[in-house]
C-alpha cells in the first residue's frame, strides 16, 4: 500500500488571479516508489504555530489586539488556524510536486490578517495538516482507494516578504477593513454632513478630531 509523505519546498504567489493566493510547492513522495498512484484527493489544513517564532518589541506592540500584554504570552501565545486549501494530485509513480494554492485575505477582521501585519520581518512558521482519499493501483492492477492518514503533516517557514508583496501586488498601499452596518452608517454621515469627498478625509478627520489636532478641509 503507497505510504505518501509531504514536504513544502517553497512559496510563491499565484500571477494574474482574481485574488490573493499563495502557490506551496508542495513534492509527495511515496516510500513505495513502484506503486502506481492514480489520483489523490488531498485537503490540507493550515495552521500558523505562532509560539515557534521570537518577535521584536515593535511586533509585540502590533500583536496586542491577538495576544494581549507580552507577559501574558506563555498563556495566549498558541498556534491558529489560517485556513484550509486542496488541490487534486494526478497519476504519478514515486514522487511528484504540484501547486496547493492558498486563499488569503487582507480583511483586518481576521485573525490571521492581523497576525501576518503584525510581524516585520524573518519567517511565518506554519503547520500543514493534511486528510483525503488515495487512488492507486493493487497488485492485480485494481483500482484500491484509501484514505490519508491523519498523521500525514508537513511544517514550512514562509517568508514574511513573500506574503508583503503579494498583498502589494493586489492592494498597494491600501488595507480592507469591515465596518459593522451602524457603524458604517454614523461615518458616511458625518462624511456628508461636512462635505469630505474621500473616506481616507473621512477619518483623517475623525482622528484628527479626537486627538485635538486641527481639522484641514
Amino acid at each position: 500500500m503507497p505510504d505518501l509523505r509531504f514536504s513544502v519546498e517553497s512559496a510563491e504567489p499565484v500571477p494574474f488571479a482574481v485574488t490573493p493566493l499563495l502557490a506551496l510547492k508542495l513534492r509527495v513522495d511515496n516510500a513505495n516508489p513502484e506503486d502506481v498512484i492514480h489520483t489523490v484527493a488531498l485537503r490540507a489544513q493550515i495552521q500558523i504555530e505562532a509560539a515557534r517564532r521570537r518577535y521584536s518589541p515593535s511586533e509585540q506592540e502590533k500583536l496586542l489586539d491577538l495576544f494581549g500584554e507580552p507577559d501574558r504570552w506563555s498563556r495566549t501565545l498558541r498556534s491558529m488556524l489560517w485556513t484550509h486549501a486542496s488541490v487534486v494530485i494526478p497519476a504519478f509513480t514515486g514522487s511528484t510536486t504540484v501547486d496547493l494554492q492558498v486563499p488569503c485575505t487582507f480583511d483586518f477582521n481576521v485573525a490571521a490578517t492581523k497576525y501576518f501585519h503584525g510581524v516585520s520581518d524573518g519567517e511565518i512558521p506554519l503547520s500543514l495538516l493534511f486528510s483525503g482519499t488515495l487512488f492507486y493501483a493493487g497488485p492485480q492492477g485494481a483500482l484500491q482507494v484509501a484514505p490519508i492518514p491523519w498523521d500525514k503533516e508537513a511544517r514550512y517557514r514562509l517568508p514574511v516578504q513573500v506574503w508583503r508583496e503579494m498583498m502589494d501586488e493586489y492592494y498597494p498601499n491600501s488595507a480592507w477593513l469591515s465596518l459593522r452596518r451602524d457603524v458604517f452608517e454614523r461615518v458616511y454621515e458625518y462624511k456628508v454632513r461636512h462635505g469630505i469627498q474621500g473616506w481616507e478625509e473621512a477619518f483623517t478627520s475623525l482622528l484628527s478630531a479626537a486627538e485635538g489636532e486641527p481639522v484641514s478641509r
